[in-house]
C-alpha cells in the first residue's frame, strides 16, 4: 500500500511530536513511525522516570538534614517497590496526556508501530508496507553506548534505561563513566542506601563542563560518601559470586572492584542501526551520528535530522527545537532557519544541580573572543547560608572591553532554574554591567548571578548583605 504524507518522521519522542505539531499548524499532514514505546527515551526510560527518583533521593536526603536540626528521626525504612509505582504512575499519566492524547487530538497525524528501513532517499518500508514521500526526518533517537570492554558481553550490567526499570535497589554499584548520567543516577543511588563507586577515566568528573562547577560538584559527591577514582582505565568485567568483578588500572596499578551491580554509562550512541541510511545516501560521522549543517539537512536531498541521533546537544528541548527548526526549513523556501546553541541552556540534576549555557572560557577564546572570567563560591549568596546549600560556584565568561556575557557555569542548590536567566541574559547580549544593576530578590540562590556579575568590578567581601 502506498501513501503520500507530506512528511515521514521516523520516531515518537519529543524531537517528533515537536516536529510533527509544527507541520500541522503549517498546515502539513506527517506519518510517524515508532518501533518501541511512544513517546521515547524522555518520558520512558529518561528524563521523567530518572528525575522522579533523583526528586524522591532528595527528600531522603533532606530528612537527614532536618534530624540534624532537630526536625524528627528518620525512618529507615525504604519501600522500594512503593517508589517504583509512583515513578510508574508519573510516567504513565505524562505519556498518555502529552503523547497519546496529543496523538488523537492532532488531525492530520498518523502513527505507524513498525521498524522503518530506507530502501532508497525516497522510500521507507515498514514491515510489508511501503512509504514514499519529499521530506522525512530521522529523529530516532539514541541508545546508551556500550564501550568495548574485556568480558562485559558475557557480564550482567545495567544501563542508564535499565537500571531505571530495577524492582529491587542493589546493595553496591559499581558505575563505569563520570559523566551526566553516572553522576546523576550514582547520587540517586546513593542517597537510597547503596554503596556507590565511580569510575572515570579522566582527571575529573564531567570533562565536558568547566572545571569550577564540576569540581564543586566532585566535593559534594564525595562529602555524601560516594566513592570516585579519577584516572582510571577499565581494563575487563566479568561475573563475581554474587555480583560483578571490574577489574581498572590506577594509578599504574591493577585494582579490583567488586559490587552487588554494575552500571555503564558512558554517553549516548545514535540508534540508526537497521534503519538503511546507506540506502538513502544520509552520511555519518566516525561515531555513528547522522551528520547535518545548520538547517538539519543531511547528505540526502529531501531528508532532516534532529535530536539525539546528530550528536549534538544531547537534551529533549534541544531536540524538540531542531525538530521545529527542520519542519521550518522543509516548508518554508529560503528559510535557513538554524538554532544559536550558545543561547540554549542545560542542567544536570544532582544536587546541587549544574547549569550551563554559552561559551566555556577556552570555547571563546577558540572562538576568537578575548575573555575575561570571574568565579565566586555558592557561599557568597546569603540564601545558601539560609538553605544550608553552601557547596558550589558560580562562573561568568565575559568579552573583554564590551562585558558582553559570553557564557554561564554554576553548581548551584536550584541551579536549574537559574541558568535559564543566564541564558536569557545570553540571548539578550546583556553584559556583566547590566546585571550586576539588575535587581533580584533577597534572598534568593538567583542572586549569585549578580553577584557574580558584580565580581567583575567589585570587591564582594566589601558588600553588605543586601548592598547594591
Amino acid at each position: 500500500m502506498n501513501q503520500q504524507p507530506e512528511i515521514i518522521i521516523i520516531g515518537s519522542g519529543s524531537t517528533a511530536f515537536a516536529a510533527a505539531l509544527r507541520a500541522q499548524e503549517r498546515g502539513a499532514a506527517s506519518i510517524m513511525i515508532e518501533r518501541s514505546a511512544l513517546g521515547g527515551t524522555c518520558i520512558n526510560w529518561g528524563c521523567i522516570p530518572s528525575k522522579t527518583l533523583i526528586h524522591a533521593a532528595l527528600f531522603r536526603h533532606e530528612a537527614t538534614l532536618g534530624e540534624r536540626l532537630g526536625l524528627g528521626a528518620l525512618s529507615q525504612a525504604l519501600d522500594f517497590p512503593l517508589l517504583d509505582s509512583h515513578k510508574l504512575d508519573v510516567v504513565q499519566r505524562l505519556r498518555t496526556t502529552k503523547y497519546l492524547d496529543v496523538l488523537k487530538n492532532v488531525p492530520g497525524l498518523t502513527l505507524v508501530k513498525g521498524m522503518a528501513v530506507f530502501t532508497s532517499p525516497d522510500t521507507v518500508r515498514v514491515g510489508e508496507r511501503r512509504l514514499t514521500g519529499s521530506r522525512f526526518l530521522i529523529a530516532a533517537g539514541g541508545v546508551p553506548r556500550v564501550p568495548p570492554i574485556a568480558g562485559l558481553d558475557e557480564t550482567p550490567f545495567l544501563t542508564s534505561k535499565s537500571a531505571l526499570m530495577l524492582k529491587k535497589i542493589p546493595v553496591s554499584l559499581t558505575i563505569i563513566g563520570g559523566g551526566v548520567i553516572a553522576l546523576e543516577l550514582g547520587q540517586m543511588f546513593l542517597r537510597l542506601g547503596v554503596k556507590v563507586t565511580v569510575l572515570e577515566h579522566g582527571q575529573r568528573v564531567l570533562p565536558a563542563i568547566e572545571a569550577e562547577p564540576a569540581l564543586a560538584l566532585q566535593d559534594v559527591l564525595a562529602s555524601e560518601g560516594m566513592r570516585i577514582i579519577l584516572n582510571a582505565s577499565v581494563l575487563s568485567a566479568c561475573r563475581h559470586g554474587d555480583g560483578v568483578r571490574v577489574e581498572a588500572l590506577v594509578g599504574g596499578e591493577r585494582t579490583c572492584l567488586d559490587s552487588q551491580q554494575l552500571l555503564v554509562a558512558v554517553g549516548t550512541a545514535p540508534a540508526t542501526e537497521g534503519l538503511g541510511l546507506e540506502q538513502a545516501g544520509v552520511q555519518v560521522d566516525q561515531r555513528g551520528f547522522i551528520v547535518v549543517d545548520e538547517q538539519m539537512r543531511t547528505s540526502s536531498p529531501g531528508i532532516w535530522a534532529a535530536g539525539d541521533v546528530t550528536g549534538r546537544m544531547q537534551i529533549a528541548t534541544v531536540g524538540a527545537r531542531e525538530g521545529i527548526a527542520a519542519v521550518d526549513n522543509m516548508l518554508e523556501t529560503g528559510c535557513n532557519c538554524a538554532l544559536d546553541y550558545q543561547t540554549l541552556p542545560m542542567a544536570i540534576f544532582t544536587d546541587p544541580e549544574v547549569g550551563t549555557v554559552g561559551y566555556t572560557e577556552e570555547g571563546a577564546r577558540r572562538a576568537g573572543f578575548e575573555v575575561e572570567s570571574h568565579t565566586i563560591p555558592a557561599s557568597a549568596i546569603a540564601k545558601a547560608h539560609v538553605t544550608g546549600a553552601l557547596a558550589g560556584a558560580v562562573k561568568i565568561v565575559a568579552e573583554t572591553g564590551t562585558g558582553r556575557i559570553l557564557g554561564v557555569h554554576l553548581c548551584l542548590h536550584r541551579g536549574a532554574d537559574i541558568i535559564n536567566e543566564a541564558a536569557l541574559a545570553i540571548r539578550c547580549r546583556m553584559t556583566v554591567a547590566e546585571l550586576a544593576d539588575t535587581l533580584h530578590v533577597y534572598p534568593s540562590m538567583g542572586e549569585g548571578l549578580r553577584l557574580c556579575a558584580q565580581a567583575f568590578s567589585r570587591n564582594l567581601d566589601h558588600l553588605s548583605c543586601c548592598a547594591e
